[in-house]
């Protein structure tokens, strides 16, 4: 994923700009999935959580089931429009204060203590890993951009934190037997994290 290629046998092809990689994971059923190593897991920028959809959509998608299957697919975005975001994107301004707050929320998942959150401690067997911060600015980057800035708020961390926080935290048992999810835990650290 990180390379941006793909090898097969001896040969290497690179992929092209745009590259994306979106995986599922089916909560329910396991056969046929595997689960990966915590090292290969933090190379996913995000874990976005999918509930159902809400009545008035889940029946736009019956009645698209039911018509035709033939409609015409239209695109709305050439390669080079999403390039060009994606430049943009990265020119969004991010104050050293808010980047300090940045690494004060994945710092937090690693010393909670730190941030007057003893109780959330024994709960956090492993942090997020400093690619954590890394993607944590750059999905504040894209929300700024998604919203209309050209700068990135601490809203905008906090509105990305769960995606790129709940699969990089490793949790103890006592959090099992708690009933503690790292969404819950996210939620405390960054009611307990000074906001600039």
């Amino acid at each position: 994923m990180q390379e941006r290629q793909v090898t097969i046998g001896d040969e290497t092809f690179t992929l092209d700009q745009p590259f994306l990689v979106l995986a599922t994971q089916n909560p329910i059923e396991q056969e046929g999935t595997y689960p990966l190593p915590e090292a290969q897991v933090d190379r996913f920028m995000m874990k976005v959580k999918m509930t159902y959809p809400h009545p008035e959509q889940e029946r736009r998608v019956l009645d698209m089931a039911l018509e035709e299957t033939t409609r015409a697919i239209r695109p709305v975005l050439q390669p080079q429009d999403i390039l060009g975001m994606q430049e943009v994107v990265q020119m969004i301004y991010i104050d050293e204060q808010v980047r300090n707050y940045i690494v004060s929320v994945v710092r937090a998942t690693r010393e909670p203590s730190e941030f007057k959150l003893k109780d959330v401690a024994p709960l956090i067997e492993f942090g997020a890993s400093p690619r954590a911060t890394i993607y944590l600015g750059m999905g504040a980057r894209a929300n700024a951009f998604l919203n209309g800035r050209a700068y990135v708020t601490p809203q905008d961390v906090k509105d990305i934190a769960m995606d790129v926080l709940r699969h990089r935290m490793i949790l103890t048992y006592e959090a099992e037997a708690e009933e503690k999810t790292s969404d819950d835990l996210i939620r405390e650290l960054l009611t307990a994290v000074p906001v600039p």
